[in-house]
């Protein structure tokens, strides 16, 4: 697996950026090609945050913690990832490996359905960014979605953690 590490406001160690390295590519196992892992770690105030996305051909997996100490943030973000591989691997059927010499972790936890309870139909409205946000505060919701005046694309503005504002826009695949 290619490990890409990035520090904010940190400088890494080698010692760091081994260990990440070495507790990544004991996920290798569960994908069939080469999967590229960017690890990105934070200091701020309240601790320090290690945030690692996965890509595999179309296949997204991320996950993301905050400790004391960037080390045990990324102990706790390499198991959640594998948490997720494992619970959820019926689903992801053949974007994972199908590989005969990979034993798989007892699950933890019965798997979940997605019962879908409500589906809502509605008219996206043309606006700009700006409107869309204060038509998603007005509504108390943390997110609304809208078709972008400019160039009449479907967009989604969603409300962060941290109290700002981010704008999902597709791409095509």
């Amino acid at each position: 697996m290619k490990v890409t590490c990035t520090g904010r406001k940190v400088s890494l160690k080698p010692s760091f950026i081994e260990k990440a390295q070495a507790k990544l590519d004991k996920l290798d196992k569960f994908f069939a090609g080469e999967a590229e892992a960017q690890v990105t770690v934070t200091v701020e105030k309240s601790g320090q945050t290690v945030e690692i996305t996965v890509r595999e051909k179309g296949l997204v997996i991320r996950a993301e913690k905050m400790q004391e100490r960037m080390e045990d943030a990324l102990d706790d973000a390499v198991d959640l990832l594998t948490r997720r591989l494992v619970k959820n691997r019926k689903r992801l059927g053949d974007k994972l490996t199908r590989s005969v010499a990979v034993e798989w972790p007892a699950e933890t936890e019965p798997e979940e359905s997605y019962d879908v309870i409500r589906e809502k139909r509605f008219v996206v409205k043309p606006c700009t960014t700006e409107e869309a946000i204060l038509q998603m505060n007005l509504l108390g919701h943390s997110f609304y979605l809208y078709r972008n005046m400019d160039d009449g694309q479907i967009q989604l503005v969603y409300r962060r953690a941290n109290g700002t504002y981010g704008v999902l826009i597709p791409e095509d695949y």
